[in-house]
Parts: C-alpha cells; structure tokens; sequence
C-alpha cells in the first residue's frame, strides 16, 4: 500500500513550474505532441521497437513528477540529469511536469487516467497496475526492452519488475522498491540493555523486547502499531505475511486471514497491549504518529520501510545515529512496494523509445542518475539507506560500494536488515478496501482489552469476501 496511500500519502511538494537548459516546465496537461511519422496507431512507421533510439530523432516526451522548486537539490540533480542526457540524445525535449499538490493523490490520478490526460511518462506505485490497464492506460513495452535498451536489465530483481508485468506484458520500469522490516531506536536498545545490533528475529523476541523498553518508564513504548487510516490493514497484512500467511488466497477472490496465523498475529497483538502492557495507552494510530514517537525516543520499535528514517530526519529533526533496522520477524514474507513510471498508451514508436532511454538513464543505470551517490552526497541528500534497492549481481555489489564509500549515515546500522533479505509479496487486491476492514481488527485488538478475536477476524473475513465479490 504504502506511501501508496499514506506517509507517502504522497508527500507533497509546493506547486511549481520551472525551466532549465532543455527542461520545459509544464507541459499542457493530457497532451503530448504528434511526431513525424506516426502511422496512426500510435507507431513510427517502419520503426523496430528492439532498436534503441537514433540520437537524431527529435521528439517531445512529458514526464510526471519532476521535482518542485521547493526540492531544490532534487531540482538541480533533474536538470543536470535532463543535461547529460542530451550529450546523448541532443533533439530529445525532455518536458518535466511538476505536480499540483502531492505528487500523485489518488483522486487526482483516477481522475487523469480516466480522462486519458496522462503524460508521456507517468508515474505510478506497483499497486496501480491493473487500474492503469483497466482504463486502458499504458504501453505494452516488452519490445522496446531488452539488454541494448536497459542495459543491466538482468541484474532488476524480477521480483520488482514482476509488479509491472501482467499475462507475461512489461508495462513499465522501475524507479524505486521498499521491503519492510523492523525499525528500532537504538538508543532505547542500549538504554534496555539490549543489542541494537541484532533486532528481534521472532514475534516472541519482539514481545520480550518490548516488555524490557516498555519497563524503562516515561511513558515510552515497547512496540507501536497502527490502527486507523487504513494503515492498521496494511500492517496487519504485513504481519500476515511475515508468517507466511495470506490476506486472500491464489484465487483472489476469498479471505484467507481468518485461520491459525491470524489468529497467531491477532493473539500476539493482544497479549502485548494488554498483558504486557508495552504498546502504550494511546492508540487509533495511522502513519506519521508512530515516526513522531520513535524520533522523541517514546518508542522502541514498529514495523517500517527504510525511506521512514528520512523522513524523520528531514522532518521531525530526528539523528540518522539513532535508528537501526533488521529484517521483518518471522522472516517468511515481507510486504514489498515501490514506485515506477509506466508509458501512456498510444504514443508514437519514437516517443516510447525516448521514454525508456531517459528512465534507463535516470533511474536504471548504476552510478548515474538516481544511483551518482558522489553527486547525492554533495547535495547534502541522504545516502545510505537500504533502498531503493533494485540491484542483484554485479550491479548490487557496485551499488553498495558506492553508497558506503559516500555514506552520510551510519551504514552498518542496517546491516542486519541488509544481510537477511526476506522475500517481498505484493500487497493483496483490492488493497485499500480490504486495509479499511483490517483497520477494524487492530482497532478492535488494541482499544479493547475483552475483544473477541474470533468475532473480529471472522466478521473481517465476511466483508473483505464482500470486496472481492465485487471486483
């Protein structure tokens, strides 16, 4: 879900426009220019989508989500990146579109894809694939791609680019991925005597963990979870899958949390908010209230993505020094996510063979774009977070070399979490509507001491068939 819906609730940037060197600030909203030689179906004539784009071709593409002005590091990393790019491809225009508002608020996203007002290039999270080819939306770029065009494509974790793949159909690349884990404050490990080196493995290490914070006193928890806002699903079915359990089955079309794992999650939750009382009185919580308790050292841990250390850095003047990080307990699944661009359906051969040289050069090609950690670190941007983390082979060796050598933060803390990866699941369909009905079972777990867990999960089960009935 994620940010999808929440801390990422897209977090915003001011509305801005601006021009730099070939970067046109706005493009007019829904349109995109007609290339010579389009053969009215959205092709160049005679065009062979394997070849990479002629570097004389001239073609306009515009792309969701350039930075704002207030960004004004990020702002500067585009346009050089738009710069660069043209050393390359000089008759490409590179037209970026800053965002009213949060970057993509879902509203605002059905909305453009329903009106086909998309740009070019256009930005989406893993979860949005098949709303995107429900309204008939994107390329079907599997033609385009290969090892000429993206040229470390073998080295994408498949599990990343399966999030845009649909009937064996590439819709999109990559920018972005997240696996969730546990989040800890470090300095309340050592205050409790316990090893910020190594965080809890288990749900029975957790709870043990979080009775001895908890027992520090000053009203600070052990353990923190969500329960509102959607987000106490999403983290229920993060839960789920860290014991390899499910939230619906193969099919897509029933509930599977109602069964001896839910019950396990469910229990767990339970005995740590009222028997061991470590989860602190106030709950109702949903994204940003936990990140509050933990940069105020009021929290021990929770269950997290990485990029929530930036956050609470930039935001909340919390000290990178002070959280680590280690791999989901249970280690079975961990709910992944993540951000991609996919390309606007219809749109000339040309257009789609730019798209995927400026996503190759942004953000799939190590040491360039996104991943020129030198250049991060001289933006006083953060480097040394854990993700994204797209790489596996050669690449991913590279790339870790090149975040340590320019790291503005104390790597090592994440090393556990680095080296226990725990495979990634995709969130369940529906995933919104279901977290929604979720919300009620952790609601219901953590503000009643006499809940009945039986009549949660079962009541739960009901409406979250009702959902998928419905799709």
């Amino acid at each position: 879900m994620r940010r999808a819906r929440f801390r990422r609730t897209r977090r915003a940037g001011a509305v801005t426009l601006v021009s730099a060197l070939t970067l046109t600030a706005l493009a007019a909203c829904g349109t995109s220019s007609s290339d010579d030689g389009d053969d009215g179906d959205g092709n160049s004539a005679n065009a062979n989508p394997a070849a990479p784009l002629d570097p004389k071709t001239k073609v306009t593409i515009t792309i969701d989500c350039m930075p704002p002005a207030a960004k004004k590091a990020e702002l500067k990393e585009w346009n050089e990146d738009v710069k660069e790019f043209n050393k390359t491809y000089p008759n490409v225009t590179v037209q970026g579109r800053s965002t009213p508002g949060q970057c993509l608020e879902p509203p605002r996203f059905t909305a453009m894809l329903k009106a086909k007002s998309q740009p070019d290039v256009f930005y989406t999270y893993f979860t949005d694939l098949d709303q995107v080819l429900d309204n008939d939306g994107a390329q079907d770029i599997s033609a385009y791609v290969n090892d000429t065009t993206v040229p470390l494509l073998k080295d994408i974790d498949p599990d990343v680019l399966g999030s845009l793949k649909k009937d064996g159909k590439l819709y999109g690349l990559p920018t972005s991925n997240y696996r969730m884990g546990l989040l800890i404050n470090r300095s309340l490990f050592e205050r409790a005597g316990l090893d910020p080196d190594t965080p809890p493995a288990t749900w029975e290490d957790v709870r043990a963990a979080a009775k001895r914070i908890a027992g520090l006193g000053g009203g600070v928890a052990g353990f923190g979870e969500y329960s509102a806002g959607n987000t106490g699903g999403w983290h229920f079915t993060a839960q789920m899958y860290s014991l390899g359990g499910e939230v619906v089955d193969a099919s897509g079309t029933k509930a599977a949390f109602n069964d001896a794992t839910g019950k396990q999650v469910a229990q767990n939750l339970h005995a740590m908010r009222w028997e061991d009382d470590a989860m602190g009185k106030t709950q109702l919580l949903k994204w940003g209230d936990l990140q509050k308790q933990i940069a105020t050292d009021k929290l021990g841990m929770f269950l997290a993505a990485p990029d929530d250390v930036t956050y609470m850095v930039q935001q909340l003047g919390a000290k990178y020094e002070n959280f680590g990080m280690g791999p989901i307990p249970g280690g079975k699944n961990t709910l992944a996510g993540g951000n991609n661009y996919m390309i606007k359906k219809g749109i000339s051969s040309d257009k789609v063979k730019a798209a995927i040289a400026w996503l190759n050069f942004k953000f799939t090609t190590v040491g360039k774009g996104q991943y020129d950690w030198e250049r991060t670190k001289a933006d006083s941007l953060p480097v040394g977070l854990p993700q994204p983390n797209l790489w596996l082979n050669d690449s991913k060796a590279k790339d870790d070399a090149a975040r340590q050598q320019f790291a503005t933060m104390p790597v090592q803390n994440f090393k556990a979490f680095m080296d226990n990866p725990v495979p990634g699941k995709a969130e369940p369909p529906k995933a919104q509507e279901i977290y929604k009905v979720l919300d009620n079972v952790m609601s219901g777990i953590l503000t009643n001491k006499d809940a009945d867990i039986d009549k949660l999960l079962s009541t739960a089960e009901t409406q979250v068939n009702q959902v998928l009935a419905n799709q």
